[in-house]
């Protein structure tokens, strides 16, 4: 490598810093929620630059909260377990042996390993799970099914299968005011004490409400959210968003995604982004680049 390359290299992140300081400016102090989750934690690769990206959130000011899944790593651990798994329109039916596995899995293998990502990258991070300091009280889900045949509703009882009813953010205000990030495994308990199994975007969206976050991101495997020509949607309002799952526009697993980060802006987010987690350096990206690169969802 010349000199002329390495000046022509030092000028152009020189460059990339010039154009990212507007943005910086802007989240400055700000409070983001990042789900995390997916193919991104399961290659190696993008998860050492998920730790980073974080850490490096809070290098320059703001306040980023993680909320992440574990659905792989709990199928591999129940396996290894003999427990069979069942799912219901998309969540798992949690009996007491799963729900055990599931909290094993989430609050403890999955939450140190996300961690210690960020704490390998220089940050200072500390997992926890909705349990801990009261941050989530949860209530059991029940799902209504309709007979196809005879037209008759059903109940339908998934088990330790919760969702938030109430979120305290004393515990994450405390850990982000001592210059920590906070790292969530979507387990909380009930006010019997009994476990539950959260959805993390669930969760993620609820905390980013509780937060009155700038900007919740949920991290997929879809670039965003796409019009009827697959091509990606930039910014959608709450009324284009019921609109779109209306028509049928958005569909299959798109609409729970949409509904959670709905709920977090109706909740008090001021945004919710929809955006492709498989994109090395995926948040930066959107927060420190014009337009970002996901779907927006707001008032």
């Amino acid at each position: 490598m010349t000199a002329s390359t390495d000046h022509s290299s030092a000028q152009q992140q020189a460059e990339i810093l010039a154009q990212a300081l507007p943005f910086l400016r802007r989240y400055a102090g700000a409070t983001i929620v990042v789900k995390y989750g997916g193919h991104a934690m399961g290659e190696e690769h993008l998860a050492r630059m998920f730790g980073s990206d974080i850490a490096l959130l809070k290098q320059v000011g703001v306040n980023p909260v993680v909320v992440h899944g574990g659905g792989p790593q709990i199928n591999a651990m129940l396996k290894r377990l003999n427990i069979q798994s069942n799912f219901i329109d998309g969540l798992r039916v949690t009996d007491d042996a799963t729900v055990e596995a599931v909290e094993m899995v989430l609050a403890g293998t999955v939450n140190k390993h996300v961690t210690g990502l960020i704490n390998q990258a220089g940050a200072l991070a500390v997992g926890i799970c909705g349990k801990d300091g009261g941050l989530i009280r949860a209530r059991k889900v029940m799902r209504m099914k309709r007979d196809p045949d005879s037209g008759i509703e059903r109940v339908l009882d998934l088990g330790h299968v919760g969702e938030p009813e109430h979120v305290d953010v004393r515990v994450i205000h405390a850990l982000t005011g001592a210059g920590l990030i906070p790292v969530i495994a979507p387990v909380a308990m009930d006010a019997n004490g009994q476990t539950y199994n959260i959805n993390a975007d669930t969760v993620a969206g609820a905390i980013a409400g509780a937060l009155g976050a700038t900007r919740l991101l949920m991290l997929t495997d879809v670039p965003g959210v796409l019009d009827e020509n697959k091509t990606m949607i930039p910014e959608m309002t709450l009324e284009s968003v019921a609109a779109g799952i209306r028509s049928g526009m958005i569909s299959g697993g798109m609409i729970p995604k949409v509904e959670n980060c709905v709920d977090a802006v109706q909740r008090g987010a001021k945004g919710a982004v929809i955006l492709d987690g498989r994109l090395p350096h995926a948040c930066l990206l959107e927060l420190f680049t014009e337009g970002g690169i996901g779907t927006i969802i707001r008032a």
